[in-house]
């Protein structure tokens, strides 16, 4: 479910999945912090990059899956991801449009709704 690009998701889908990358940074962040060697700040550093660097990686794919089907429940095609990228307002749509606004009832071009 989180690697395929095709059907659709609801917004209880989309909020769970937000929340729970939020919350996995968050605990990526809270052991950086309580393990950070104060007297070597730099090497601190590099090691929370890498941290971050790898969870940002492997979080990817799914989180653009998610949208990607999250669009298509409100009968959008995928390549609105990129509305993500406009300056400014571009973020405000996505989050408006993936968060907020139902899908369509019934069935539309790519599938049936889920549960």
């Amino acid at each position: 479910m989180l690697f395929s690009f095709d059907g659709r998701i609801g917004r209880a889908t989309y909020w769970g999945f937000t929340v729970a990358v939020i919350v996995l940074f968050c605990i990526l962040a809270g052991v950086v912090f309580m393990t950070t060697d104060m007297s070597n700040p730099e090497a601190a550093g590099s090691m929370s990059s890498i941290l971050f660097g790898v969870a940002g990686l492997a979080v990817i794919w799914p989180a653009l899956a998610v949208q990607a089907k999250r669009w298509h429940d409100v009968d959008k095609s995928a390549w609105w991801i990129l509305i993500g990228l406009v300056p400014a307002v571009g973020g405000l749509i996505a989050l408006i449009f993936n968060g907020f606004i139902p899908g369509t009832p019934g069935p539309n071009r790519f599938g049936n709704p889920t549960a």
